[in-house]
């Protein structure tokens, strides 16, 4: 394709996914100047987008309207998005590729198809085929406003070094357990000076609170609970502030990671090659490697289905903390 525009790219979810399409996007703009990109999405996830320079209109799949586009890109490749498609032409139509039966085989059989599993983001531009877009080798990318930019300013002095701790996540088998976490932090604490932000959405506060719990009085005064309190991206200016970020495997994750934070992951039940580690930024990986349970599921369970959480149980806080003490004993 020589020439394209006006480009839809569709995701309707999810917090992460939706942030790993953002390298997509600004190549896509790169390679045609001027092209109108519009982005169709879920109302509760448009406050990603609204500030991309590289998107011109944001659409739900309520106000989509009918019209015609040089290149259509569905990132979702689901059901409902093909269905929303049906009301929009596209010169060029180009779908992600899930490759499930590869997920089906890790999960169920324990085979490996691909020795490196590619990120998600080059398997999105994989999915434009004959389109070649320039690798600038950056990161996702998100654009806080000013007024998010002035409320992370009130709660994070200048110089100060922060740890941003993401400790929620939508699956059980996703999260590192609140006890693991406090010790965690009460090393960090103990070893250096450093403030702690508990970062998350309103269903993160149960795991934020058994943290708190966790955590003596004097440590409490480095911890600042800021769970279900802030907006999307308002905690996304608080990650911008951050030092460095302490994550379970869930969308602050890849939020963090549009920031270029050093980032801390813990991986239980997930694997590295389902393609979701942070794109284009620093981070260290911690998991337990050679159980022969894990990965138990491409997305995460409600409870361990061998019943001893080893995948996460077994990522000891000493190991995590001094690696997070190493990182803030040469950052100045």
């Amino acid at each position: 394709m020589e020439k394209a525009t006006s480009i839809l790219v569709v995701r309707l979810s999810s917090i992460g996914d939706i942030i790993l399409t953002t390298p997509v996007v600004r190549r896509l703009g790169a390679k045609w100047p001027g092209a109108q990109i519009e982005y169709c999405t879920r109302p509760e996830f448009l406050p990603l987008l609204s500030s991309n320079p590289y998107i011109s209109v944001l659409h739900t799949p309520d106000t989509l309207p009918e019209g015609s586009y040089d290149l259509v890109i569905d990132l979702q490749n689901s059901r409902r998005s093909r269905a929303l498609l049906r009301r929009v032409d596209g010169e060029v139509t180009a779908r992600y590729r899930k490759a499930n039966w590869k997920k089906w085989l890790l999960v169920h059989l324990k085979l490996r198809v691909d020795g490196v599993a590619p990120s998600v983001v080059e398997r999105y531009q994989a999915a434009l085929r004959d389109v070649v877009l320039p690798d600038d080798a950056l990161g996702c990318e998100l654009f806080p406003s000013e007024d998010d930019f002035l409320f992370a300013s009130s709660l994070v002095s200048p110089g100060e070094r922060v740890l941003g701790v993401a400790c929620g996540a939508r699956h059980f088998t996703k999260r590192w357990p609140p006890e693991h976490f406090a010790e965690a932090i009460r090393l960090v604490v103990a070893g250096e000076k450093v403030k702690v932000l508990l970062l998350g959405g309103k269903d993160d506060r149960q795991h934020a609170l058994g943290i708190m719990d966790r955590l003596s009085e004097n440590v409490l005064e480095s911890v600042h609970d800021l769970t279900g309190r802030c907006t999307l991206m308002q905690t996304g200016a608080l990650l911008r502030r951050c030092s460095a970020v302490l994550t379970n495997d869930t969308g602050l994750m890849h939020e963090a990671s549009a920031f270029s934070r050093r980032l801390f992951v813990l991986f239980g039940s997930s694997d590295a090659s389902f393609g979701f580690l942070p794109y284009n930024t620093p981070f260290e990986l911690f998991e337990v490697p050679g159980l022969s349970c894990r990965p138990c599921s491409h997305i995460g369970r409600e409870r361990c289905p061998e019943k001893h959480f080893r995948c996460m149980q077994d990522i000891l806080p000493a190991r995590v903390a001094e690696s997070i003490l190493a990182f803030f004993r040469t950052f100045s």
